[in-house]
């Protein structure tokens, strides 16, 4: 067998996957990837699931047993060890002449601890164990974790990343036992199980076996189904379902890519209702630091976002790339009742809503917020009387102004912002130039906050020009608070955030231009009706960017999240480039990559270097009203 390879050198995988490689169903761990490289792994695992419990087997990028344990902990799964997990299969020497089914698992009279018998020969199989694998009349190995694994949903097996990499670059699904760090038996699991059953077997009045969540279901950070709540029956399919099976609309070209920066994605789609009732799961997502169950969640609502016919039936949604038959399932329970039962039991949680209230402050996130709660905090008022001198100053900001910051912004008044901060800027420097970014630029009716990008054909002009602005509007009154002042890009010399690497760290993406995050106010009132600005505090963010480079960042200051996160990872994987609103680096030796110029130089105006980039990355020019992914 090949030997175990680090997890480095299949970093970049080729999107060749062979089809004939059947592998079991799989769960990726997030620990110790940056976000491009779980997107990318994700994107290579034909089998994955957001759901642990269906897992036979969970990729890490681990490699200790005290680690595994620790990730499974986790994810309430309780284990036992096994030391030895052994199957057994037909005669590899007569299956050729005379094919037959292959042989089923022993069961042992030992419900903790299986033991069944294996022949002797052959190859390692995929469990480790001699004979763990089946082959075929051609002689193709099988996945012997679909033949075998399934058998025993309460065995779950820990495996290093390396074990994949090193299947799709042998074009061979590999035995495990080199890669695996651990593996246990679900013994809550087994219990809550029995206890069900044993509940559906007494109460007359209870959900029938099929429609009952599985008992480990409870358990997961992915199933949070409150059994109080009614579930919607299972029927069977009607003539007229089935006609309207048979007669769905055909799924367009644009959504057979799982690149969301590849579709038009509108502000307002057919389905928007369904989908916000999915944001809201993604939000409760968010709060339990599911980093994995949020990226899942983006991509559905993005692929489900960019379909343009009204849901008549969940099989529309199962075929759409990045949905499920979970997501199906989400669909047909909110038909059924109006909502989904999660997010109807998290409206019912008194503590979901006070992580909410705590997140809602500028400046605190969920960690924070849990922080919060186990102090003991309910409410704003427990912040301020209990741990005021212990927020940071932007946190303080936040709080104070927290009914104001949380009020949306009326168009009219985001162009009234952001063009006073032009005037300031052609003020200091004739020439600059602006686009308002953000949701305004996405179609939105309101904002929740005003983003402009500023910049100038001059370079000497834009470098160091966010302190200049500033103190500008600070003068003028219009900026109360400056909340966070980054000069990074001129400390670079105004250069792309430079590609170091697969060992490059992620969370430098904040600091790739210059910027400045304030709080606005409108300095101008009647002063006979009120001696108090009765303004609304804003908040506003100014960014300035390098014109040879302007055109990257209004595309990475404009799209919704998923349309920014899918850019980047199209660039990656098709062009072999680091995208970020910097600019372009090539991956292969860190050199700037200049996709905004033409034969006669540098675009005249911004959107025209916008529309250049699109280009020059070989995508259809996507309006800013259709990159509203969510």
């Amino acid at each position: 067998m090949p030997p175990s390879t680090s997890v480095a050198n299949h970093s970049i995988i080729s999107s060749d996957i062979p089809t004939t490689l059947e592998f079991p169903i799989i769960y990726l761990l997030s620990t110790h990837l940056d976000p491009d490289s779980l997107s990318e792994w994700e994107s290579k695992i034909p089998t994955l699931t957001y759901d642990i419990n269906e897992a036979s087997i969970v990729l890490g990028k681990i490699s200790n047993p005290e680690r595994a344990r620790f990730e499974l902990r986790r994810r309430k799964i309780i284990t036992e060890d096994i030391d030895t997990l052994s199957v057994s299969v037909p005669n590899l020497d007569t299956q050729s002449q005379h094919p037959s089914p292959p042989l089923k698992r022993k069961r042992s009279n030992n419900l903790h601890n299986p033991a069944p018998t294996s022949t002797s020969g052959g190859d390692k199989g995929l469990y480790g164990g001699t004979d763990a694998q089946t082959i075929n009349h051609s002689g193709q190995k099988l996945d012997s974790a679909a033949e075998h694994g399934d058998s025993d949903k309460s065995v779950v097996n820990v495996l290093k990343l390396a074990w994949f990499g090193d299947s799709l670059a042998h074009r061979s699904v590999l035995p495990i036992d080199k890669y695996l760090l651990y593996r246990g038996r679900k013994t809550e699991q087994i219990i809550q199980r029995a206890r069900q059953e044993g509940k559906d077997g007494h109460d007359q009045n209870s959900i029938p076996k099929r429609n009952a969540p599985r008992a480990h279901e409870s358990m997961s950070q992915h199933s949070r189904i409150s059994t109080h709540t009614k579930r919607p029956t299972l029927t069977q399919e009607s003539t007229s379902e089935h006609d309207l099976r048979s007669h769905m609309p055909p799924i367009p070209e644009y959504l057979h890519t799982t690149y969301s920066c590849q579709r038009p994605t509108p502000c307002s789609p057919p389905n928007d209702l369904f989908i916000e009732e999915l944001k809201k799961i993604r939000a409760l997502r968010t709060l339990e630091g599911d980093a994995i169950g949020v990226r899942a969640y983006s991509t559905s609502i993005a692929s489900l976002a960019a379909y343009p016919f009204l849901i008549l039936h969940p099989a529309e949604i199962a075929r759409l790339p990045g949905c499920s038959d979970k997501i199906a399932a989400l669909y047909r329970q909110w038909k059924a009742n109006s909502y989904l039962e999660e997010v109807k039991a998290a409206e019912a949680d008194p503590k979901i809503s006070v992580l909410q209230l705590f997140c809602s402050i500028w400046g605190v996130a969920e960690t924070t917020a849990g922080e919060f709660y186990n102090k003991g905090w309910r409410d704003l008022d427990d912040v301020v009387e209990g741990g005021w001198t212990s927020l940071s100053p932007v946190q303080q900001i936040g709080l104070k102004y927290y009914d104001e910051l949380q009020e949306k912004i009326a168009r009219r008044e985001v162009e009234e912002i952001s063009q006073t901060i032009l005037s300031h800027a052609q003020r200091i420097c004739p020439g600059f130039q602006m686009v308002i970014v953000g949701s305004y630029r996405r179609g939105k009716i309101e904002s929740g906050d005003v983003d402009v990008v500023l910049s100038h054909p001059d370079p000497t002009a834009t470098l160091n020009f966010v302190e200049s602005i500033v103190e500008s509007l600070e003068k003028a009154n219009h900026i109360t608070h400056t909340l966070i002042l980054s000069t990074k890009n001129s400390e670079r010399g105004q250069t792309p955030v430079a590609w170091k690497g697969q060992d490059r760290k992620a969370g430098s993406g904040f600091d790739t231009l210059d910027k400045a995050l304030v709080v606005w106010q409108n300095p101008h009132w009647d002063k006979t009706a009120s001696p108090k600005n009765p303004n609304p505090h804003r908040r506003v963010d100014i960014i300035v960017s390098p014109w040879k480079t302007a055109g990257c960042a209004v595309i990475g200051w404009t799209g919704g999240t998923t349309f920014e996160r899918d850019l980047r990872r199209y660039c990656k994987r098709e062009k072999g480039w680091k995208f970020d609103s910097s600019g372009v680096r090539s991956r292969i030796d860190g050199s700037w990559v200049d996709i905004e110029s033409d034969d006669h130089g540098p675009a005249p105006d911004m959107l025209t270097a916008e529309k250049r980039a699109f280009a020059r990355l070989g995508l259809e020019w996507r309006p800013p009203e259709e990159r509203c992914t969510g």
